[in-house]
């Protein structure tokens, strides 16, 4: 007799039309990565320069709806140089989820800088400016034109959102917290690339963003990432220190500051390129995908599938489930799936739970824990069709 979750199983196959293991996400690739990259290799430009860098560069800019874009390495890379020139220095917090990848964290510890874990909404998965709001009274003070942690006497510089899964957090009260304190944002938003807050692209709404185009990622440069910003002059020191801080000569080497050798090599951006011409696709298909899930999940007690808030429009990068926790238990649906060939995640441990991050600076963190044992994530790579061009 066949379980509720063996059924979902057989019907994930069916939306993927395989009798086979379904991956949680794997890239789509066809004739025009392969033109790309052949022309990539045919020119002899391979490496740190060449005209794919520029034309990603370009590309990204227009379709993010700012005015710069700079690629580099990977989606942590990007980060790292976003909270770097966006002001953020050795001891001083930064506010950031709990409930995220640990790279968020990472960047911010790169810089010296302390992260400050806030919860997220339900509503979002993302910051929930409410809470933020309250734990800012609770432990911050002004001094000297600052705000203040008065239980650790640092400086809070950045807010840094994460937009979970590609679903847009509550940009306006966010951006109205970070102008009553003084504070700078800074948006991770590398699963968000095709997502919209109020009409506008995720990534374009603080001082700077970051993206990611990991192999997982909507859109794939193998490894990659992207400096969003509106500001010309930080893309431009950040284009000159993401590539060595090497000042212009035809021959010397000289370098006017430590600088870090982030730069996206240029077959990157040309399988970067192709996949950004094919991304209306992607997100087409990403769209089919969640009705044909929304379909298959209405009805089943205890079982909602997340979806987008009404005033925004996400990428669905990661399909995902929330469980009642009363019905079932995370990690025995998790075991039946993939005894079933279905490839199915938690989200990410806690980062207050991790042992490097172990003692932070936090608020209550309920909600945050709480998604841990309700949310996993399912087979989301796009369905066939236009995307295989």
């Amino acid at each position: 007799m066949s379980t509720m979750w063996q059924d979902i199983a057989v019907n994930v196959k069916g939306i993927y039309g395989v009798h086979s293991n379904v991956p949680l996400h794997e890239p789509t690739f066809g004739s025009l990565e392969l033109e790309y990259v052949t022309d990539c290799i045919q020119s002899g430009w391979v490496s740190s320069v060449g005209k794919y860098v520029d034309q990603f560069e370009e590309k990204l800019a227009e379709y993010a709806g700012v005015r710069r874009a700079v690629a580099v390495v990977n989606g942590t890379a990007a980060l790292h140089i976003a909270l770097k020139i966006a002001g953020v220095q050795a001891n001083e917090e930064v506010f950031m989820p709990a409930l995220t990848f640990v790279a968020t964290a990472n960047a911010i510890t790169y810089l010296q800088a302390v992260p400050h874990f806030v919860d997220v909404s339900k509503e979002t998965l993302g910051i929930d400016p409410v809470k933020l709001a309250e734990h800012i009274k609770e432990i911050g003070e002004r001094r000297d034109g600052y705000l203040v942690n008065r239980q650790t006497g640092r400086i809070i510089r950045a807010v840094l959102p994460m937009h979970t899964f590609g679903h847009p957090v509550e940009l306006d009260a966010l951006i109205e917290i970070c102008h009553y304190y003084g504070l700078v944002m800074v948006e991770d938003a590398a699963e968000s690339l095709g997502s919209y807050y109020k009409g506008k692209h995720t990534g374009g709404f603080g001082l700077v963003g970051a993206l990611s185009f990991n192999g997982n990622k909507i859109i794939t440069t193998g490894g990659g990432g992207a400096i969003l910003t509106n500001d010309v002059e930080l893309a431009d020191y950040a284009k000159h220190i993401t590539t060595t801080a090497k000042t212009p000569h035809r021959w010397e080497y000289q370098h006017d500051e430590v600088g870090y050798n982030y730069r996206l090599p240029n077959i990157n951006a040309a399988l970067g390129c192709a996949q950004l011409d094919k991304l209306p696709g992607f997100l087409a298909s990403k769209r089919a995908l969640t009705e044909k899930y929304r379909d298959l999940f209405q009805g089943i007690e205890g079982v909602d599938l997340f979806l987008e808030q009404p005033h925004n429009s996400s990428n669905y990068w990661l399909q995902t489930l929330l469980l009642d926790e009363r019905l079932y238990d995370r990690d025995n649906v998790l075991e039946q799936l993939h005894a079933e060939g279905v490839m199915a995640r938690p989200i990410w441990t806690p980062l207050d739970e991790l042992t490097p991050y172990a003692g932070y600076p936090k608020a209550d963190l309920s909600v945050t824990h709480q998604l841990k044992r309700q949310i996993i994530n399912i087979p989301s790579t796009p369905l066939k069709g236009e995307t295989d061009v």
